[in-house]
């Protein structure tokens, strides 16, 4: 289910900003699957029955995956498929590498026998050089599998830690971030996600200059932003519009997606959010 056609939508006469079919390559939209709360199959075909037009694909966090059974990991994927919504792991890769080179080889395999679409890369936790991320996404393509690697400005981001403690880490130089995020795409990543912790997660005053680093050298289609906040979500469409691609909570997609076609916001974006396209344009 790639797209709903006019016919099929419920009051199709109400004009809706064109979105594209998938798969898309800008306004993505991707879905925290099981962390925060769990995910069974009867719980994600809701979603999915209802809203999975707007996903574009759904990202496992906390290496969740391995805490299920097999067989119910794969009925998860593959009812991911039957929506043309790809699947992610989520950045539990440098868990892996804590076991050392060895574990990676039979990781990105599983990943590959399980039906993973995309490896995310992170290093969040731990320090790797460049040249080793490069090394995993060449590794990554060959199992044909997509590689996401994750990049940001603060250390120690994507596990919960309280904002004091990651303000004692202090950040990383953005453009540093962004010479690593250059390197990782000339290797064959598909796209960056960019972590939001020391940018608009866990600090007092938002980074809005880092967001505009990167859309400014990458290009807005080349980065996904971790957004899964209401406020944070409306300011990126309010900022580039409904073409940012987007990292949110699957509780939020209704929301979100009600802010890119333009049908429903806030005081602050209330009829603001348009495109001029036609279908197909």
């Amino acid at each position: 289910m790639s797209a709903i056609e006019p016919s099929e939508r419920a009051f199709a006469f109400i004009r809706l900003n064109e979105r594209g079919r998938k798969p898309r390559t800008r306004g993505v939209t991707e879905i925290r699957g099981p962390y925060y709360t769990p995910m069974g199959r009867r719980y994600l075909e809701d979603i999915l029955e209802t809203m999975g037009a707007w996903v574009d694909s759904l990202k496992f966090a906390g290496g969740s995956f391995a805490l299920m059974p097999r067989d119910r990991l794969v009925e998860l994927i593959e009812l991911c498929h039957r929506y043309d919504v790809q699947v992610s792991t989520g950045g539990f890769i440098e868990r892996v590498l804590l076991q050392g080179a060895d574990a990676v080889d039979p990781y990105v395999e599983e990943c590959r026998a399980v039906g993973f679409d995309i490896l995310e890369i992170s290093t969040g936790f731990i320090t790797l050089p460049t040249d080793d991320v490069v090394r995993l996404i060449e590794r990554v393509q060959q199992a044909g599998l997509k590689p996401k690697p994750e990049v940001g400005i603060q250390f120690g981001a994507g596990g919960a830690t309280a904002a004091a403690e990651l303000a004692a880490e202090g950040t990383r130089d953005p453009e540093w971030a962004i010479d690593q995020a250059r390197r990782f795409l000339d290797a064959g990543a598909f796209m960056i996600m960019v972590e939001s912790e020391g940018i608009t997660e866990s600090v007092e005053t938002w980074r809005t200059d880092v967001p505009a680093r990167f859309v400014r050298a990458l290009g807005v289609e080349r980065v996904m932003f971790e957004a899964a906040d209401p406020e944070v979500f409306a300011w990126y469409i309010k900022n580039y519009g409904p073409d940012v691609n987007l990292f949110v909570d699957h509780s939020q997609i209704v929301q979100l997606e009600c802010l890119r076609s333009g049908i429903w916001g806030t005081k602050g974006l209330w009829g603001r959010v348009q495109t001029l396209r036609k279908r197909g344009g």
